[in-house]
């Protein structure tokens, strides 16, 4: 098909996934069990750093943490009791351990006890979204007694990594469509300087369609992908992350 016709395939992949529908099965539904700004961010960041693997089990241990929290993520870690605390030691999803946990929620009460939002931790890190990814990763690791097993849970453009999770929450946080599945609570990013999360789903089915020739699946790719979107919509070019991702994953493309 030429740029028209795919772009017309695209769009309505997008309207076909993008709607209140698709939350349930996805990681995105546990952000959504939340109305507070701050619990939806850390909700979201959790949820997202769990995405690999089967979906099912990312949303039973996302939702198994939040629970653990007491379905107040941000009093949890801001104020959490030694009670509440050793609740969650016995917590682990696939690599992912309570030492890790413990870090994270040393930072997020590092972090909120000076901003009001987690998106200042990207924000002031730089003016692109590398730039912001790769500041972002040098903030969440400035704390003191880091442990070195942690740090492979934060990705950074530095590695030549996709960052994948981290760009699925941005698009999570930034997009505002009013269509239900995006929450588009922060203001200072715009959608159009985000890059489009890519796995080896989105980039097969990219492949296939002449959206990305690069071979490997790595920070170029989803660099180079994004480019090519934005010539589809210049202002929102992740929202064919949505197709994209429904071609790779729900109809097996």
């Amino acid at each position: 098909m030429n740029k028209k016709e795919l772009k017309e395939f695209l769009d309505k992949k997008v309207d076909e996934y993008n709607q209140p529908s698709f939350i349930k099965n996805d990681p995105v539904s546990i952000p959504h069990l939340f109305s507070k700004k701050q619990d939806i961010e850390i909700a979201g960041f959790f949820a997202a750093i769990f995405a690999w693997g089967n979906r099912t089990t990312i949303i039973q241990k996302s939702k198994e943490l939040v629970q653990l929290m007491d379905m107040q993520p941000y009093e949890f870690c801001m104020n959490p009791a030694k009670e509440q605390l050793k609740k969650i030691l016995e917590f682990k999803h696939r690599t992912f351990n309570p030492t890790d946990l413990l870090y994270f929620i040393e930072f997020f009460r590092h972090h909120y006890s000076r901003y009001d939002s987690l998106e200042d931790a990207f924000v002031m890190r730089g003016d692109t979204i590398e730039e912001m990814l790769t500041g972002f990763h040098h903030y969440f690791f400035s704390l003191e007694d880091i442990p070195a097993r942690t740090r492979k849970h934060i990705s950074s453009p530095e590695k030549n990594s996709t960052c994948k999770r981290l760009n699925m929450f941005l698009r999570w946080m930034v997009r505002n469509d009013n269509k239900g599945v995006d929450f588009g609570i922060w203001n200072h990013i715009s959608p159009s300087q985000l890059i489009c999360p890519i796995d080896l789903h989105v980039a097969r089915v990219a492949r296939r369609f002449g959206l990305l020739h690069r071979k490997q699946t790595d920070w170029e790719a989803a660099w180079k992908l994004t480019k090519y979107l934005r010539t589809l919509d210049k202002h929102d070019p992740v929202k064919y992350d949505f197709a994209l991702f429904g071609l790779g994953v729900m109809e097996k493309y």
